[in-house]
């Protein structure tokens, strides 16, 4: 069964635009993007259309290529100064002259919808997080869609990749459900074994068709988290048309995990937009 992620994002957004209208203000998420990249430009853009459709206001800082580190961290730090503000992205991958570490660990966390900072990174990895890295939420999510979420205990799982934004903190979370999680990636001699053996399959190397339907049991679940460019559109690491026939639950690429990333991205936005909320809604009382 192919797991339909625009329409769970739609579910999702539905009601967070409910959740949004119940506020006394309008938040912002405000989306920094450094030079030109016409495929992060397709994402931004997916990202506004998204934001607007349920009430937030969506605000794109543009700039130059040829900016410092130091005039970076300055404009985060001005932006940051807006009450309204709800969520500050950078989007990545940024100019090889700015650390892309130290211009995240200049959000201030709670601002850090994206869940990069070394404080929300460290929470998460404590088992306490602020904000789950959106493509990670999206892939548990979406786990949870093909029922098998609360059968993760001792299960046998696979994650490909081990990066930052999915492999890592995915192999995280299922191991934090009990699941027995092997970590490889494309270059792993022992991948076919593995894979193989698995009962679920998250893959997020970005390598076109490197899973492939050979390397999979029946009724296995895959979820696709990777995304690269190929013949002008985008697909994903898996071979979908060898894996599926074996699959019990599979996500296309496009319209699986994508959808449901930035649904989770505007889900913790909602999520510090209402500890805003809560902010104003004391110092209120205390004017009083």
């Amino acid at each position: 069964m192919i797991i339909d992620g625009r329409k769970r994002a739609s579910e999702i957004l539905n009601s967070l635009q409910n959740e949004i209208a119940s506020l006394s203000f309008r938040p912002k998420l405000v989306d920094v993007v450094v030079g030109n990249n016409p495929v992060t430009e397709s994402y931004v853009g997916i990202k506004q259309r998204r934001s607007v459709e349920i009430g937030l206001e969506f605000v794109t800082e543009r700039l130059p290529e040829s900016i410092s580190q130091e005039e970076l961290i300055e404009k985060i730090i001005l932006l940051q100064r807006d009450p309204h503000l709800a969520g500050l992205l950078v989007q990545l991958p940024l100019p090889k002259n700015i650390d892309s570490e130290s211009i995240m660990n200049a959000i201030n966390p709670a601002l850090d919808v994206d869940g990069l900072t070394e404080i929300n990174t460290q929470a998460l990895y404590s088992g306490t997080p602020n904000y789950v890295p959106a493509t990670a939420a999206a892939v548990i999510e979406l786990i949870e869609a093909a029922g098998i979420y609360e059968q993760l205990n001792g299960m046998k799982a696979v994650v490909i990749g081990n990066g930052s934004l999915v492999g890592k903190p995915v192999a995280f979370l299922l191991k934090s459900k009990g699941a027995e999680v092997t970590v490889v990636n494309r270059s792993s001699g022992d991948i076919f074994e593995v894979c193989k053996a698995a009962k679920l399959i998250v893959s997020g190397a970005g390598s076109p068709n490197l899973l492939t339907g050979d390397m999979v049991s029946d009724g296995v679940v895959v979820i696709d988290a990777g995304t690269a460019e190929s013949n002008g559109g985008i697909t994903g690491d898996v071979d979908f048309s060898s894996v599926a026939p074996k699959a019990s639950f599979i996500t296309p690429v496009p319209g699986g995990v994508g959808p449901v990333t930035v649904a989770m991205l505007l889900r913790n936005t909602v999520i510090s937009a209402k500890s805003i909320e809560t902010k104003l809604s004391a110092e209120t009382r205390a004017d009083l």
